[in-house]
Formats: structure tokens, C-alpha cells, sequence
């Protein structure tokens, strides 16, 4: 079983001053220098707008000012992190969601407003107006329900993701993902558990269970980034404990982890490199894999 030794953590850290957004920092001296959780809320807020969504690139690939419903994922999973769902912000957000939401009470993968900023090549609208989709509405609903929030947003959009999951019979790596964060919070345990059980098999078959495979995919860590996880229960521990060992060998020279996505504009490499170096040291420090 490998570690991360102290030498490769302090490449990490260094690639992390280096590079990383201050966002991206300062969660990274909370959790692994001990710092302070209000400057990370602050940065969180920087990103949200008057109108109440996210934007201004909290998003790397939504380079524009303008809110969007993947904004307003970003900055949830931020705040769950710090432990700060207490903050204005989350209202505000959700006075932005219900103002958005489609007719099935979920929100759209994208506005059509995307089109007035520069952003990724796939960032593409559904259609005008755009249908309500599980990314992001399923992981923003079950944020939401973990922390106790109530608003008349989460109530639709909850049924929404209901109808939607029971629909499924083969899903992508995104959907799969968006699914399990709503399923591990959903308040219905037996219910969650259920089609947690009635999906296991598509949801294993967009995982890359071999950890060279190329290209833009996803691994058992990404679905179980940590041992409470509810996809856990979709993978014995030989499983977990190959792709954690082949983890710390993906380490780069600089000490980063590198998207396997594509970079279409230069910013945008150092932006995930250091959103994605931070996530890969969670799980880890989860796993319990470094020094």
C-alpha cells in the first residue's frame, strides 16, 4: 500500500502557491494548515451576484460574469466544506434557483444566457427554454437537504429528482455522480437506498474500474472520494486501494494532478490543476494516505 510521502505533499503545497486561485488556498490552509474558515467564506461570496447565482468563472470553464446553475453547485459544495450553510448566501441562492426553475421544477445543466459569455466549447444550451436536468439540480437538492434548508425551491425540485431517477435505466459518469450526491442526502433513506440498489449496476458501468484507462473518464474515486461515501458499496477494498495507489503514482513533477479533461483556453490549467490537486489531497487524507 503506498503513501504520499512528506516530500510529494510539500510538491503539492508548493504547486498549490503557485498556482492555485485564492478560493482554491485558502481552503487548502483550512484543511491541511488549520487556518480560518471565514476567509474562505468570503471568497465564496465574492463569486455571487446581485442577483443572488453564481458566476464570474466560480466554474472555471463559465468564464463570464453571469449566474448559472453550476455556479451555484460550485459554491454549495465550498460552503459544506467549511461548514458554513449558515451564510446569506445559500438564501440567496435559492431565491436565484426558484427564479430559474422550469416547468418540472428542477434547473437547467446551462442557461441560454450562457451565450453572452465566453465559456468552454461544450457549454451549450438544451434548447430555449432549457429543460430541467439532474446536473446540477440532483447534487444542489441534496446540499440542501443535508443542511436542513427549507424553500419552496428544494420542495419541486426534490420531486423532480425523484420522477427523474426513477427513470433511469442507463446513465453517464456526470448523471451518475449528480445522482449519488442527491441519493447519500436525500431525506428518504429507504427510498434512496432502493434505487441506490436498483441502479448499482449502470451507475458501475460509466466507472473506469481500471486505472490506466485514457482519456476523459472517471474512477472509483470520484464516486467514492472518501470511506462514508455512499458508492462505496459498489466496490470491494483491492478496488479502492489499486486506484488510491495508482493515485499518488498520477502525481505530476510539479506536484499537481492534471485534469484529464480538455484545456481550452491556458488559464483554465492551473485554475482546475489546483481545484483538482486539492481534491485529489482530500481523498487521500481520507483514505488515510499521507504521512
Amino acid at each position: 500500500m503506498k503513501t504520499l510521502t512528506e516530500e510529494a505533499f510539500a510538491a503539492a503545497s508548493r504547486y498549490m502557491t503557485l498556482n492555485a486561485r485564492l478560493i482554491d488556498r485558502l481552503r487548502f490552509a483550512r484543511l491541511f494548515g488549520g487556518g480560518p474558515a471565514a476567509p474562505t467564506r468570503e471568497a465564496v461570496r465574492a463569486y455571487q451576484n446581485a442577483d443572488g447565482g453564481f458566476g464570474n468563472a466560480i466554474e472555471p470553464d463559465l468564464r463570464g460574469a453571469g449566474s448559472q446553475p453550476q455556479g451555484v453547485e460550485m459554491a454549495l459544495w465550498v460552503l459544506d466544506e467549511i461548514h458554513a450553510f449558515d451564510d446569506p448566501a445559500v438564501i440567496r441562492a435559492c431565491k436565484w434557483l426558484q427564479a430559474h426553475a422550469t416547468s418540472e421544477g428542477g434547473v437547467p445543466w446551462v442557461l441560454p444566457s450562457v451565450l453572452e459569455d465566453e465559456r468552454g466549447p461544450w457549454w451549450q444550451p438544451q434548447g430555449d427554454p432549457a429543460p430541467a436536468a439532474l446536473n446540477p439540480t440532483a447534487p444542489i437538492a441534496g446540499l440542501l437537504h443535508a443542511h436542513g434548508v427549507q424553500h419552496p425551491w428544494l420542495d419541486r425540485a426534490t420531486t423532480f429528482c425523484w420522477e427523474t431517477i426513477a427513470s433511469v435505466e442507463e446513465v453517464g459518469a456526470y448523471d451518475a455522480l449528480c445522482i449519488l450526491a442527491f441519493l447519500e442526502r436525500a431525506p428518504d433513506r429507504a427510498r434512496a437506498q432502493a434505487e441506490f440498489e436498483r441502479l448499482t449496476e449502470p451507475l458501475l458501468a460509466s466507472v473506469a474500474l481500471d486505472p490506466h484507462t485514457g482519456g476523459h473518464v472517471h474512477s472509483p474515486l470520484d464516486f467514492a472520494p472518501n470511506p462514508e461515501a455512499m458508492a462505496c458499496g459498489m466496490f470491494n477494498d483491492d478496488v479502492i486501494d489499486l486506484h488510491l495507489d495508482a493515485l499518488i503514482d498520477a502525481q505530476q513533477e510539479d506536484g499537481s494532478w492534471r485534469p484529464n479533461f480538455e484545456m481550452w483556453t491556458p488559464v483554465v490549467a492551473h485554475e482546475w490543476g489546483g481545484y483538482l490537486t486539492l481534491m485529489r489531497l482530500k481523498t487521500l487524507q481520507a483514505y488515510n494516505r499521507i504521512v
